[in-house]
């Protein structure tokens, strides 16, 4: 299956995404966390792209996509998900399904909420949307920077490779299944001149995506959408209350918790992607 690796130019931004499958297949757009971009994905997009068109960007300030300065960009996920959106305007997708991951579960959700119409199915791979499933010992950084950020000291050490190498590895009940090209190619673009200001950023800014919880709540209960929740059990980011609590709200979520992490893909990817095979198959019929 080839892969088109491509670029396109959204509000003055340039942005890097992934596109494979067939154009008039139905859309699965990949949405990926921190600290990582759509490289996530390389080997999710092949798998998935016999049956469906792929589209996986790479947020501003992630992996080949611009990523001007907080000086110039004001990086918040609002703005993201503008660009997201624009990304997809543009290339004439008006219904598809998301696959969300960390970061790109509250993106998700605003595209979600701005057009409720367009989401024809989500798949969310401990991507949160619930007070329950975060995990204090991991958060408090978070929740202590959100208090005072002013302090950075405790937050700057989720960008060190230490840091991201333990968000590939935690979980992972076979770590050598994990390539250690993961967490370098990260740490090498957290490394950039400037990017660290970026995440510091949005680290800031995850403030707004708890208050956006009771919304997307709505929305589910409202709209049903198909929901399948597969999960690293393992996460100590996001735990597996997490992905239960979706059936709060859409009672006929599929949940499946796999021996695994934060990025599930790297050690259980086969089984994600037959996981997500068979849930689309069935709940988002071609011409969708």
């Amino acid at each position: 299956m080839m892969v088109h690796h491509r670029y396109a130019t959204v509000q003055g931004r340039r942005l890097f995404y992934r596109e494979a499958g067939p154009a008039d297949a139905p859309v699965l757009v990949l949405l990926h966390g921190y600290p990582t971009s759509s490289f996530m994905f390389r080997g999710l997009i092949p798998a998935l792209a016999d049956r469906y068109h792929v589209i996986a960007p790479d947020h501003l300030g992630f992996g080949l996509s611009d990523a001007p300065p907080t000086e110039e960009f004001d990086y918040t996920f609002d703005a993201l998900t503008e660009l997201t959106a624009g990304l997809l305007d543009q290339l004439g997708v008006t219904r598809y399904a998301i696959y969300v991951q960390d970061y790109g579960a509250p993106i998700g959700w605003r595209l979600a909420l701005a057009d409720p119409k367009a989401i024809t199915a989500i798949v969310t791979q401990n991507g949160n949307g619930y007070e329950a499933g975060f995990v204090p010992e991991f958060w408090e950084t978070v929740w202590a920077y959100h208090r005072d950020p002013e302090d950075e000291s405790g937050i700057r050490t989720a960008l060190t490779q230490e840091a991201v190498r333990w968000q590939y590895l935690t979980g992972v009940p076979d770590e050598s299944l994990v390539s250690p090209d993961t967490w370098h190619h990260d740490v090498a673009l957290l490394s950039r001149p400037g990017n660290d200001k970026i995440q510091l950023a949005l680290f800031r800014d995850y403030a707004t995506n708890p208050p956006l919880y009771p919304a997307l709540h709505e929305y589910l209960r409202a709209h049903r959408p198909p929901v399948l929740a597969v999960w690293g059990r393992g996460d100590e980011i996001f735990a597996p209350a997490g992905a239960r609590a979706f059936a709060d709200d859409v009672p006929d979520a599929e949940v499946h918790l796999l021996d695994g992490g934060h990025f599930l893909l790297e050690s259980a990817g086969d089984e994600v992607a037959e996981l997500i095979h068979d849930f689309l198959d069935r709940r988002v019929p071609a011409g969708r």
